[in-house]
């Protein structure tokens, strides 16, 4: 009952004109076709990272080197003029070296805070998982709340605020695994994969001048996307939808594969994922479709298998969410 509480009252009163709706719709899409239009032949990877942003959540890209994980997330910084700062995270990495400390003023006689680079609207984390928990933890209240607290004070980050972190595979050397409270933070979880060839020969030629990303023009500001933001939460979700959303999470709950199912976290970001993706599709409704389009990368994440064996981990994780996606009867 807490939960169903929960999704109803994400449902806000429409607080826009048809006209701005309309024109928010038309501006998602221009900056979906820019962004894809630098990523070849990963347009729905870019979708999934424009369901994140315009959510108000956080994307983790995954996959072998040499993919274009950081290049998206460079597009879609360029694509927002916007404050933007990439992190490189190392093994050598320090908490303090991504929030920020408090350094002594001879002059004042005190100690003054310095923000660091996490005090951006738009933060890459590049190869996160290279980075040992300590440091990766450093992220969570962030990711989380949209705040720092250090040395007794709070300071609040900038909004919109976004991170894109990208990994490598756990198996690549020099990695630690991400902790599951870490994952849950992150909307979703994507894998690139590689290009088609068709689109590999179309990356070689329109590199061979140079970086196209570095060529990107903003599309809309912080304040623009704080409005898309507003208007996603505006997007009608039926009871129904809701209570088939529910059905699956907790079918995943009851599974007897899963030692972990979907939290009430996770069925929120389920919830407002939907609510975005309808929004990118130019729709003030969600769909059926819309909740199992996003299935797996909004909830592979979020649960554990009751057996790891060796290999195929994350395949199987998705298998059985694919299955019990299927499972449960669509509304009509």
């Amino acid at each position: 009952m807490a939960l169903n509480n929960k999704i109803a009252s994400l449902n806000d009163q429409s607080q826009l004109s048809h006209e701005q709706i309309e024109q928010l719709h038309s501006e998602a899409k221009q900056l979906l076709n820019q962004v894809s239009g630098v990523v070849l032949g990963k347009g729905d990877v870019a979708r999934l990272c424009l369901v994140a942003l315009y959510s108000g959540e956080h994307v983790l890209l995954e996959d072998v080197p040499g993919v274009g994980k950081t290049l998206m997330g460079k597009a879609i910084a360029r694509s927002l003029d916007v404050d933007f700062c990439r992190i490189q995270f190392t093994p050598d990495l320090l908490p303090s070296d991504v929030l920020g400390g408090s350094v002594f003023n001879t002059q004042k006689s005190e100690f003054v805070f310095n923000r660091g680079p996490i005090f951006s609207n738009f933060v890459l984390a590049d190869e996160i998982n290279r980075a040992p928990s300590r440091t990766q933890s450093a992220l969570l209240e962030a990711m989380s709340d949209s705040q720092v607290s250090i040395d007794g004070a709070t300071y609040q980050l900038p909004k919109p605020f976004m991170v894109i972190a990208t990994q490598n595979p756990f198996e690549s050397e020099g990695t630690y695994a991400l902790p599951e409270s870490q994952l849950d933070r992150f909307l979703l979880r994507i894998a690139m994969g590689y290009p088609d060839r068709e689109f590999e020969s179309e990356i070689l030629a329109s590199h061979r001048h140079g970086q196209p990303v570095d060529r990107l023009q903003p599309i809309f500001d912080a304040q623009h996307v704080q409005q898309i933001q507003r208007a996603v939460r505006e997007v009608t979700v039926d009871a129904s939808i809701s209570q088939y959303l529910l059905q699956i999470v907790h079918a995943t709950r009851d599974c007897t594969d899963l030692a972990v199912g979907v939290s009430t976290r996770g069925a929120l970001a389920w919830y407002r994922a939907a609510q975005a993706l309808a929004f990118l599709d130019g729709r003030q409704f969600v769909i059926p479709d819309d909740v199992r389009d996003l299935a797996v990368p909004v909830l592979s994440h979020r649960v554990s298998l009751q057996s790891v064996a060796a290999g195929g981990h994350r395949e199987d994780v998705e298998a059985i969410i694919r299955a019990l996606t299927e499972s449960v009867p669509s509304p009509a």
